[in-house]
C-alpha cells in the first residue's frame, strides 16, 4: 500500500515562527504526514522567537531536510504532495520563488509546487510591504499560489498571542485543504445559536 502523500511544510527566515509550530503540531494531530524543510534563516529565527531548534521540530513531521538537499524527493515533480505551506515566508524567499530562482531545497519544492499546480501558501510577516515584496507576491498569487498575510482577525476578539497564531495557523490549514478547530469563521457562534 503507498504511503499518503506529504505535506511540505517549509519555514524560511521571517518573523513568525510561532505560526509554522501550530503548523506542524496541528498537521500532527490531524495525522497528516509532513516533509519539513527549515533554511538556515528559518533556523536563527525559531531560536529567537520560539527557543526551538530544528531537532524539536522535527518531531511533528516525518521526514525533515537539509535545506542543502536538493537531491530530496520533494525537489522532484514526479514525487507527489498534498501541497506546500512556506511559513513563515522571508521576502527573500517570496522573491526567489517568484523569480523561479530554486538554489535551495525550500524554493526548489516550491517551484515544483507551482508547475504541477498543486497548493502552495506563502505566509509573509513583514510591514510595512514594500513595492519589491507585493510584486512577488504578487507574481506568486498569479501564479496560483495563495498568499495568506500574518494580520490577525480582530473580529474574532483574540484575548491572546495565541489565539491569533491559531487564527492564522487555521488559515493556513484552510488553504490546504485540512480540518481544523483552531479559530471558529465569521459569525460562527450566533449561526450555531
Amino acid at each position: 500500500m503507498a504511503e499518503d502523500p506529504p505535506i511540505v511544510v517549509g519555514v524560511s527566515g521571517a518573523s513568525g515562527a510561532p505560526i509554522a509550530v501550530r503548523v506542524l503540531r496541528s498537521l500532527k494531530e490531524a495525522g497528516v504526514p509532513v516533509a519539513l524543510v527549515v533554511s538556515a534563516g528559518g533556523r536563527a529565527v525559531l531560536a529567537e522567537e520560539c527557543h526551538l531548534d530544528v531537532g524539536a521540530l522535527s518531531a511533528y513531521a516525518d521526514r525533515t531536510y537539509e535545506d542543502t538537499d536538493l537531491g530530496a524527493p520533494i525537489a522532484s515533480g514526479s514525487r507527489p504532495t498534498r501541497g506546500m505551506a512556506i511559513v513563515p515566508c522571508s521576502g527573500n524567499t517570496a522573491a526567489k520563488v517568484a523569480l523561479g530562482l530554486g538554489d535551495s531545497l525550500l524554493t526548489r519544492a516550491a517551484q515544483v509546487h507551482l508547475k504541477e499546480r498543486r497548493p502552495l501558501v506563502v505566509v509573509p510577516r513583514e510591514t510595512p510591504l514594500s513595492t519589491i515584496l507585493l510584486r512577488h507576491l504578487g507574481t506568486l498569487s498569479e501564479f496560483g499560489a495563495v498568499v495568506v498575510v500574518a494580520s490577525p482577525a480582530y473580529y474574532l476578539h483574540p484575548k491572546s498571542i495565541d489565539d491569533v497564531t491559531d487564527y492564522l495557523a487555521g488559515k493556513v490549514l484552510d488553504h490546504l485543504g485540512v480540518p481544523h478547530r483552531l479559530y471558529r469563521g465569521w459569525k460562527a457562534e450566533s449561526e450555531a445559536a
